[in-house]
């Protein structure tokens, strides 16, 4: 995994000078190497975390001088050997051996197409010099993140906003429509928009092609379908199917690397699954758990599950334990890290695990979006049995507020129609989807885990330099799962418990893999409870943030309505903490927004 750059001058200007800049803003992306490619008007830059072909045949920026194509790219190609050996057979020839290069030659044989025989994850972009055009694209499910900026001058992309708005000149005023979706739907803000006017994202699954003159073409490439197939399956055979499908994704993100690979293990379902399929599979596997402090009565850890497996399958474990202070220590860096405002207060968790499993390895799988992907929330069982239209159903048990407390919440300048009851309305009735809980799936998979848990996760690890790679996330089993009927999937009865339980597909394929303990236990959440429970301490940190000159003078939010949450606690309805939200966007304004640039660069900084 790495960190990408670069800029696209219409004007005639030298973009060295932003490149520069961006560099050391998506420095700890990539460790190993960082690089800089010119050729009036573009600039691309990179920094390399090396995962695959070691070697310095496989830096990037990467030029194949005579198809004219320069690239900097950002994830992993899983089915790299085989399109290499597919365009060797068409006349290709290859001085590297890794999947950066996959990607070039890919362009050149396929051109924008290319994107659509790629399985991995990627944000990557293409210089072609014939064409004089720029070439954005990012993976199916937006694992990969990519951010742009458009101005009269220039076009900027990064994989993260802290580049773009290093160089000065980005609008960095609020959109109130994008504070809408921030503050109702658990700090999704849906691409191409994002908090601040002048930064966007590229959209999951989409391409976009820039000219030197301005001028922007954007494709989709895919899209998820949530439909029965045409032939019905039976349940075992969803299960010997969707099984298959895991194996294959676990096994193919451990086997496509040149460095060892870990697995973070929570001592959850997920992450057990994980594990028990590469010991399974004869691999040699390390494990990291993470606990905290205890507080408000909730244990900090989870290590009875996370020892169970560790016994079972005589790992190389190592524990971590994290006690408060150093908690409050690693937030401010937690927040430095977050491309956008992340309220789910295991970035904090992730954050700090990913710097101590830095020291002992690159790469880790973990079990993010299999709660997602097999209906293991506990409000999907309460929208399937709502009633009312779609947007009713979905709105009682997810967004964080109604719109009349969001307008309670924020000051005149700031209030807008009920944009995100809008948003949220298209996306389900637009659904590939053969029922209401196959849209909710399709809506979840292709915006809502983007912008939260997939983010996270991305954004905390790459902030050491450590690849998460995620197999719940593999296309092709995407896909399989999508299809499966909702009664699969959502919370129901199970003999071997007695009582509601989610995820039912999965757990029935995990029922020959890892202990019966595991797979009965009740779902829970990463637990940070110093975070979660706000002790005094906590919340006194809050109040002073919350009643800051920044904060005042910014006049976002209400008083009264922030007066009320400090005195006493509220909370969303997938139990999110109103006071923590609130006090942390305004933390992420402070670090990054407050302190930008407000002009772009001069002419004699360019010049230097």
């Amino acid at each position: 995994m790495c960190g990408v750059a670069g800029e696209l001058r219409f004007d005639g200007g030298n973009p060295a000078t932003f490149a520069n800049r961006a560099l050391r803003a998506i420095a700890r992306r990539g460790p190993n190497c960082r690089k800089i490619f010119v050729e009036n008007p573009v600039a691309l830059c990179h920094t390399r975390m090396a995962i695959i072909d070691l070697s310095d045949r496989s830096d990037q920026p990467m030029t194949d001088s005579t198809a004219g194509l320069s690239l900097v790219f950002n994830g992993s190609i899983y089915n790299y050997p085989e399109l290499r050996r597919e365009l060797l057979l068409l006349g290709h020839r290859f001085v590297s051996s890794g999947d950066t290069e996959v990607i070039l030659k890919a362009y050149a044989q396929w051109g924008e197409d290319c994107v659509e025989r790629l399985d991995g994850v990627f944000a990557f972009a293409i210089w072609d010099t014939t064409r004089q055009s720029l070439f954005l694209a990012r993976d199916h499910l937006g694992v990969k993140p990519m951010y742009y900026s458009l101005g009269a001058n220039a076009f900027r992309f990064a994989s993260n906003p802290q580049a773009l708005l290093i160089g000065g000149g980005v609008d960095t005023s609020i959109d109130p429509r994008a504070l809408h979706h921030h503050l109702t739907l658990h700090a999704v803000v849906p691409p191409p928009d994002t908090l601040l006017k002048g930064v966007k994202k590229l959209a999951p699954a989409t391409t976009l092609s820039v000219s030197r003159d301005g001028k922007i073409r954007e494709r989709t490439y895919w899209r998820l379908s949530a439909r029965r197939p045409e032939t019905p399956l039976s349940e075992d055979a969803w299960r010997e199917k969707i099984g298959r499908l895991l194996r294959e994704a676990v096994i193919r993100r451990y086997e496509i690397t040149d460095v060892p690979i870990g697995v973070l293990l929570s001592g959850g379902l997920d992450s057990s699954v994980i594990l028990a399929i590469l010991e399974q599979a004869g691999k040699d596997v390390r494990t990291w758990s993470i606990g905290f402090e205890s507080a408000g009565g909730e244990s900090g850890d989870e290590f009875h599950y996370s020892d169970m497996l560790v016994d079972r399958y005589k790992t190389r474990h190592t524990r971590i334990v994290i006690d408060n202070p150093e908690l409050s220590d690693m937030l401010p860096g937690t927040i430095k890290q977050m491309p956008e405002p992340m309220v789910g207060q295991d970035c904090v968790a992730f954050y700090t695990l990913s710097k101590h499993v830095r020291r002992d390895i690159r790469v880790v799988q973990c079990g993010q979006g299999a709660d997602e992907l097999f209906g293991g929330y506990f409000w999907y069982p309460l929208m399937d049995e709502a009633t009312g239209s779609p947007l009713e159903r979905f709105r009682a048990h997810y967004f964080d507020r109604t719109h009349e407390e969001y307008l309670r919440a924020v000051t005149p300048d700031y209030h807008t129609p009920d944009v995100t009851a809008e948003t949220v309305s298209r996306l389900l009735e637009s659904a590939d989807a053969d029922t209401f809980m196959d849209a909710v799936w399709q809506t979840d998979m292709t915006t809502l885990i983007v912008d939260d848990p997939v983010k996270r996760v991305d954004s905390m690890t790459m902030a050491w330099g450590l690849e998460a790679r995620t197999p719940f996330l593999d296309v092709s089993l995407v896909e399989a799962v999508m299809q499966a009927p909702p009664e699969l999937k959502v919370a129901r009865p199970d003999d071997a418990v007695g009582a509601p339980i989610g995820k039912y597909l999965l757990k029935q394929i995990a029922r020959d893999l890892v202990p019966a303990e595991i797979i009965n236990r009740k779902k829970e959440y990463f637990p940070v409870p110093a975070l979660k429970h706000h002790d005094r301490q906590t919340t006194d940190m809050l109040r002073d943030v919350l009643n800051s000159e920044a904060c005042r003078t910014r006049g976002l939010f209400e008083r009264a309505y922030i007066d009320e949450l400090l005195s006493q606690p509220q909370f969303t309805p997938i139990r999110g903490n109103k006071l923590w939200h609130h006090a942390l966007l305004e933390m992420w304004l402070q670090t990054h927004v407050d302190n930008a640039p407000a002009h772009d660069l001069t002419a004699s900084e360019r010049a230097a």
